[in-house]
């Protein structure tokens, strides 16, 4: 009886070893299989963010920052893109205003090398058909804009001067802009942007620095449908406060 108990026993002993190397198996190839692009990933928001750092220390110009950083934009699977900005938990809940868009902030996760004080600040802007984040141009700020869910019809103009009430533009960009796609706006070029959602909902991830050079940022809001031509393809565009821009652009 005794030799039962022990051969048992010992037969329990190894079932349970194997099982237990079994399940540490499994969780292992899992995590491996949910997150083998991790160290990409890492490397991906690293350079993401020292692009933007060198943006705010004049290492790059703010036309070079736009070029590389729509290129990077390309470099990482958009799946990856989703999951690293938990869109699934932003978007659940999301409220669509009726004029204009809403936003919310990305918190990354933590990630290798990655500093806690990112040199940009992450949102997604989102809205529903027919609803626009309305004509305007900036200034002491650049911006990147990669579309994850929808379609948005896209116009932008580069601004050839101001004057007290009106901005000087010339139509750059005009075209759909689809999931994967992206654009960006900065003071050397592009820098009027105007982005209409075409499908039943519509978002854009979006990588905003702000304040370059030591200025405060500024967004002049303009009236493109009531612009007078210029000779040279140029157009006259007035200025618009928010409440007016939205009321004619926002829906």
């Amino acid at each position: 009886m005794a030799q039962f108990l022990t051969r048992r026993g010992f037969n329990q002993q190894m079932m349970s070893h194997i099982l237990a190397f079994s399940f540490w198996e499994t969780v292992l190839l899992q995590d491996m299989i949910a997150n083998p692009l991790k160290p990409i990933t890492d490397r991906w928001a690293n350079q993401l963010n020292e692009m933007c750092s060198d943006l705010r220390t004049n290492t790059l110009s703010p036309s070079q920052w736009q070029d590389q950083l729509e290129e990077l934009f390309q470099q990482l699977a958009f799946e990856e893109v989703l999951r690293m900005i938990d869109f699934d938990r932003l978007s659940k809940g999301f409220v669509y205003p009726d004029l204009g868009v809403n936003t919310k902030v990305v918190r990354f996760p933590k990630l290798a090398g990655l500093p806690d004080r990112l040199a940009f600040y992450p949102k997604i802007f989102g809205m529903k058909k027919d609803r626009a984040i309305i004509p305007h141009g900036h200034k002491n700020m650049a911006s990147a804009h990669l579309v994850i869910k929808g379609e948005f019809a896209l116009k932008h103009y580069d601004k050839v001067r101001e004057e007290a009430n009106h901005l000087i533009i010339r139509p750059s960009i005009d075209k759909v802009l689809t999931v994967g796609e992206a654009s960006s706006i900065s003071d050397e070029k592009d820098n009027i942007h105007w982005f209409r959602a075409t499908s039943d909902v519509a978002f854009t991830f979006d990588v905003i620095v702000l304040d370059l050079n030591d200025r405060q940022y500024e967004i002049d809001n303009i009236d493109p449908y009531a612009a007078e031509n210029l000779s040279g393809g140029l157009l006259r565009a007035p200025k618009l406060d928010v409440q007016e821009a939205l009321r004619k652009y926002g829906k």
